[in-house]
Order: structure tokens, then C-alpha cells, then sequence
């Protein structure tokens, strides 16, 4: 299981309120996703369903980046990340990076894990699409996706540590690290951009973290 820096906050009571139709203009800045469970104590294969909402851009009102979960399209609670709500059989457990969810998983009380299906409409429905109907030329991408991350970092990361040594403080403690990766500014900015394409693609299949973010 995937381990979280931060610990889980607490999930707030929600007050029913219906769940927001996706719109179209929400592509890339809101994560849908659900999972249908069996309901407790019914022997009719009867099932609810748990959808777990979050805009990742943050609430209008104050900006706070929070998860909701709704029940059958009522809203049960919500929580600040990384959040844990606690369901039939198991809790689903739900965290973000800088380049979108980086967990949405039902993790049963056995500890296996089930990553929540998202919304055909969302960038990341649409991914997994992509996967589906060409699984040769998904798999392609992410090798692409992993390659500018891994470039990203090897390059960027000794011109961040030869910047960082040449801060007086440190200078004077273990003088200045010299970085063997010297580029144009312009190389430097279109290496970036790859490294954050590539943690955004991660991103859109719950693959990104620290390094992506470092990388970038």
C-alpha cells in the first residue's frame, strides 16, 4: 500500500446535498471517481454507489483543495487531504499531488486495494480509455510520461543544488558545488516543460509523487 507523508484529516458530516453534474469545462480541474460496494446485511447482491469528488484547483470560497464523498449522489462527508472515509468492507483513502490525485483506492479490511473508477468525461477517463483501446500505444506513453520525469530530474536537479550552495550560508559552510550539467536557459525551460507533461500524464493514472513534482 502506498505509503502517505501527512496523516489522514477528518472527514466533516455532509448535508445530503446532490453531486454536480461534470461539465465539460472541468477537464482538467476536477477528479470524479466511483466504486460500487455491497450494501451490509443483504443477501440480493444489492450494492451503493460511492463517489468521491474533488476540485483540484480547491473551493471557490476559500481555496482549500477538499474530497467529498457522496453515497448514491448525496453528499456524506468531506474532508481536507489527504482524507480517509470509512465504508462498508474497508475505508477509501484519497490524496493529491501537484499534478492531480496522486491515491483514490478502496482498501478493504483484508488490505487489498481498488483503485476508484473515474468519470468517462475526465481527463483521467479519458486516459483510461485510451488504455483500453490501445493498450500498445498507452503502455508507449508511459514510457515517454517516465522518461521526461527521470530527465527532468537528473538534469535540473544538480543546477538546483549548484544554486542552493551558492546561498551565502552555505557557501561559507561547504562551499560552492559546481554542477556538471551546464545548458541555454532556453534547453533548460523546454526540459522542464517535458518533466511536468510527463508528471501530469502520471497523474492522470494515480502514478504521480514526490519525484515527479521534483523533477518539475
Amino acid at each position: 500500500m502506498a505509503r502517505l507523508l501527512r496523516p489522514f484529516r477528518r472527514p466533516r458530516p455532509g448535508d445530503g446535498s446532490p453531486l454536480p453534474r461534470f461539465r465539460w469545462w472541468q477537464l482538467l480541474g476536477r477528479s470524479l471517481r466511483t466504486i460500487d460496494l455491497p450494501v451490509d446485511g443483504r443477501a440480493d447482491d444489492a450494492s451503493r454507489a460511492f463517489t468521491v469528488d474533488v476540485r483540484r484547483g480547491g473551493d471557490l470560497s476559500d481555496g482549500v483543495v477538499r474530497a467529498r464523498l457522496y453515497v448514491d449522489g448525496a453528499l456524506q462527508a468531506s474532508s481536507g487531504l489527504p482524507a480517509r472515509f470509512d465504508v462498508p468492507g474497508g475505508r477509501i483513502e484519497v490524496a493529491i499531488s501537484g499534478f492531480g490525485l496522486r491515491r483514490c483506492h478502496f482498501v478493504a479490511v483484508d488490505g487489498s486495494e481498488t483503485p476508484l473508477a473515474p468519470h468517462r468525461a475526465s481527463a483521467e477517463g479519458r486516459r483510461e480509455e485510451l488504455h483500453r483501446r490501445r493498450p500498445a500505444f498507452s503502455r508507449a506513453i508511459g514510457v515517454i510520461s517516465v522518461l521526461l520525469v527521470v530527465t527532468g530530474l537528473c538534469v535540473e536537479l544538480p543546477q538546483l543544488v549548484e544554486a542552493l550552495s551558492r546561498i551565502p550560508l552555505i557557501a561559507d559552510s561547504v562551499g560552492i558545488v559546481t554542477s556538471p550539467i551546464q545548458l541555454p536557459l532556453a534547453v533548460n525551460l523546454l526540459i522542464g516543460l517535458g518533466a511536468v507533461l510527463g508528471g501530469a500524464e502520471r497523474g492522470l493514472r494515480l502514478r504521480a509523487g514526490w519525484i515527479d513534482e521534483l523533477a518539475s
